[in-house]
């Protein structure tokens, strides 16, 4: 019989991985237990959301005034695809692990509505080489793992910036797959990491970094994972943030 392999795991192996995954998974155990999220869960999911499109649509170079998004103000395309996608993770969430070509479609269509064509929408790029990483991602992502949830969670994130298979504003249909993965994994259950908050406050280690991953050097995966970690504690302490002030 043959010995199936989990091909995430040696992952872990990886020199410093491990604990900043550990580190990071015990910044965000403590920031679920705020007692403010007992009371205030709806507020803080709502401000959390707004924040990490802020900052999604930052880190494709439309960069605005959190309190202007707030009030409405900004009607950027870009912008109003992160705020889309910010607040359609949770529902895709269930479906991530069965169907998540489905899922990456409906993030493009809802990233991209007014930025590409409509006939683009929900379509990867027509390219063979797109096309075979894509499957490749998709058996990852629906066969059985015991890779924790965030490392997952990375290499979705880290595959998708590398292969940027959408058009328009891929980079948002990356990173809110990457935080689907956090919650059908069950790290972030309620969607209340907003993970792009912390790739913007080490803008210059996640470019760097990402560029890293594509490279699919050990090094480089490493960097990566690394940043995730991260990039997550950041969100953990953003979101300890948001709830102190409620």
């Amino acid at each position: 019989m043959a010995v199936v392999t989990d091909p995430l795991a040696d992952l872990l192996d990886l020199a410093d991985v491990k604990p900043a995954l550990d580190d990071a998974r015990a910044a965000v155990d403590a920031a679920l237990r705020h007692r403010a999220l007992r009371r205030s869960g709806g507020p803080v999911a709502a401000e959390v959301g707004l924040r990490c499109a802020v900052a999604a649509a930052a880190l494709e170079g439309h960069g605005y005034d959190r309190e202007e998004v707030r009030d409405g103000l900004v009607t950027d395309p870009v912008l109003q695809g992160a705020l889309r996608v910010s607040r359609s993770v949770d529902g895709l969430a269930p479906l991530w692990t069965t169907a998540p070509r489905q899922v990456l479609a409906r993030l493009h269509v809802l990233a991209a509505r007014d930025v590409v064509a409509d006939p683009d929408l929900g379509r990867p790029v027509a390219d063979l080489g797109v096309a075979t990483r894509l499957n490749g991602l998709s058996a990852l992502v629906t066969d059985s793992t015991s890779a924790p949830a965030m490392l997952m969670a990375a290499v979705v994130c880290g595959e998708l910036l590398a292969l940027a298979p959408f058009a328009g504003p891929s980079g948002l249909v990356a990173r809110g797959a990457g935080r689907v993965a956090l919650i059908a994994g069950g790290l972030d259950p309620r969607g209340l990491l907003a993970v792009d908050v912390g790739h913007l406050a080490r803008e210059p280690e996640y470019r760097g970094a990402s560029g890293a991953f594509a490279t699919g050097t050990p090094d480089g995966v490493r960097a990566w994972l690394k940043h995730y970690a991260a990039a997550v504690t950041v969100a953990a302490g953003e979101l300890v943030d948001i709830a102190d002030a409620l």
